[in-house]
């Protein structure tokens, strides 16, 4: 056992240098917070007869384009940079009404800083909970992935506005 143990171990010690090893049992422990989670809905969702046969594509669009919203709202927003500041640190300007940052510390906090200042991994987790929101709360979760859904179309149009405004093409 001893040697699988230390196998174990110089496996991932091997991975990177020290300084650059990620928190490899703080990834695991979130992986499980949301496989149990996510697991939980669905089966809250079996038990209470929700769950459907197939998810609709309409759903799909909606949760997709809420997801992309929400994930960056959270990890590039100025203006949400309070719930990301204890765990990263401010890097300077990104996109529009965006900013970049950098996790920072150990463990549990490095890898919460990671998570919350990627859009891409933050995807999954919101992806999750609006699909177990459609299993458990139909109505109030097509409510929010619409708001957000009609928040990206804003976004988008607002950048395409500001093009035209900068070729001449647009005006008030």
């Amino acid at each position: 056992m001893d040697s699988l143990t230390e196998g174990a171990r110089g496996a991932f010690e091997s991975y990177a240098e020290p300084q650059d090893r990620p928190p490899f049992r703080t990834y695991a422990a979130m992986a499980a917070v949301f496989n149990a989670g996510f697991a939980g809905a669905l089966l809250a969702a079996k038990r209470s007869g929700r769950l459907p046969e197939r998810v609709s594509i309409p759903d799909v669009i909606l949760v997709g384009t809420a997801s992309h919203k929400l994930s960056r709202l959270v990890a590039k927003d100025k203006i949400t940079a309070f719930l990301r500041a204890p765990f990263t640190e401010y890097q300077g300007r990104g996109g529009p009404a965006e900013v970049e940052e950098r996790a920072r510390g150990e463990g549990v906090r490095r890898a919460l800083g990671e998570l919350l200042i990627c859009p891409y991994c933050l995807g999954l987790w919101t992806s999750g909970a609006f699909h177990a929101g459609l299993l458990l709360a139909p109505r109030a979760t097509r409510v929010v992935v619409s708001t957000l859904t009609a928040l990206t179309l804003s976004d988008f149009l607002q950048i395409a506005y500001k093009a035209a405004e900068q070729r001449g093409l647009g005006g008030s």
